[in-house]
C-alpha cells in the first residue's frame, strides 16, 4: 500500500465484469441429509462427505468434545462463508484455523460492505490488472475495495497499543470494529467477537493485511504493533490443551482409526 491514492478507474468494461455478486449458500434453506445420506453408499469424495458429516454429528452430540473449524480461503469466496457463520451462529464450533485469505480479504472484506463477484468467461489478466480486478480462480475482486480493506486494517493497528499481539487479538479487534462500522450482519469475524470464539490465522500476513501492517510500522518505525506467530503456537497449544480431546467418544477409537487409515488427520 503506497501514500498515494490509489487511482479510480471508471469503465463501463469494468462494470460489466463486476456485474454477477457472488451469492453465499444458504444452508438453512434446505434439507441436505437425504442426498449426504446416499452419498455414503457411493464412492470417492461422495462417501468421504458422508462420512465427515457423520463424525461431526457425532462431535456436536459429544458435550466434552471440542470443535475446531480450519478454512481454506478459496471456499468462502466461493460461496461457502455464509455455511460458516451459520455454524458460529448456532454454538456448533469452539474454535477457528483459517487462512489470511478466508479472515482478511473474503470475510473481513465482505464485512466491509464489499462483494466478490463471479467471473465472466475467459478474460485476459492483463485487462483485467488495468481495470484493478483481482481473480481467484473464477471469482473477481474490485482492487480498489481491496485497498480500502487494507487501509482499515492500517486504521486499526494505529488505534492499538504498541505491543507484539497474537492473530487472534488482532482478529478479535478486527471483529470488534465490525460491530461499530461493519455492513454485513453475518460475518464470521464479527459473530466469533460476539460469541467470544477465537479465530487463529498463523499466516495471517500472507495476505491483504500484510500491507495496512507494513504501513503501520513504515510510518512508525520505533514504535508499532506487530504480529507474534509464536504467541499463535503457545494460545493454540494452550487452547487444545484445556479442551481436551476433540474426537467424538462414541465409538471414538474405532471411527477415529478408520478416519485416519483412510483419509489422514483427525486430531
Amino acid at each position: 500500500m503506497s501514500n498515494q491514492t490509489p487511482k479510480k478507474v471508471t469503465s463501463n468494461r469494468k462494470a460489466e465484469l463486476l456485474a454477477n455478486v457472488v451469492e453465499h449458500i444458504d444452508i438453512k434453506s434446505f434439507d441436505a441429509t437425504p442426498i449426504i445420506n446416499s452419498m455414503g453408499k457411493m464412492s470417492f469424495t461422495s462417501r468421504d462427505l458422508a462420512r465427515a458429516t457423520d463424525i461431526y454429528n457425532m462431535m456436536l452430540e459429544d458435550k466434552d468434545c471440542a470443535v475446531f473449524l480450519t478454512l481454506a480461503g478459496s471456499t468462502s469466496a466461493g460461496g461457502c462463508m455464509d455455511a460458516y457463520a451459520d455454524m458460529v451462529e448456532n454454538n456448533m464450533v469452539d474454535a477457528i484455523v483459517a487462512t489470511g485469505a478466508s479472515t482478511v480479504d473474503m470475510d473481513f472484506f465482505e464485512g466491509l460492505g464489499f462483494k466478490h463477484y463471479q467471473a465472466a468467461g475467459t478474460v485476459d489478466d492483463r485487462e483485467l490488472r488495468e481495470l484493478y480486478i483481482d481473480r481467484i480462480y473464477d471469482t473477481y475482486i474490485d482492487e480498489e475495495d481491496l485497498q480500502h480493506t487494507d487501509g482499515t486494517i492500517y486504521e486499526i493497528a494505529n488505534s492499538l497499543e504498541r505491543r507484539p499481539y497474537s492473530s487472534r487479538e488482532f482478529i478479535k479487534e478486527m471483529g470488534k470494529y465490525l460491530v461499530k462500522h461493519g455492513k454485513k450482519k453475518n460475518s464470521l469475524v464479527k459473530l466469533a467477537y460476539e460469541k467470544n470464539i477465537p479465530i487463529f490465522c498463523p499466516a495471517f500476513t500472507d495476505s491483504s493485511a500484510g500491507f495496512g501492517l507494513v504501513k503501520h510500522q513504515v510510518e512508525n518505525p520505533k514504535n508499532y504493533m506487530s504480529i507474534d506467530s509464536v504467541a499463535d503456537f503457545r494460545e493454540l497449544t494452550d487452547l487444545k490443551i484445556h479442551a481436551g480431546t476433540s474426537v467424538p467418544s462414541h465409538d471414538r477409537r474405532r471411527r477415529a482409526e478408520e478416519f485416519h487409515a483412510g483419509h489422514g488427520c483427525l486430531r
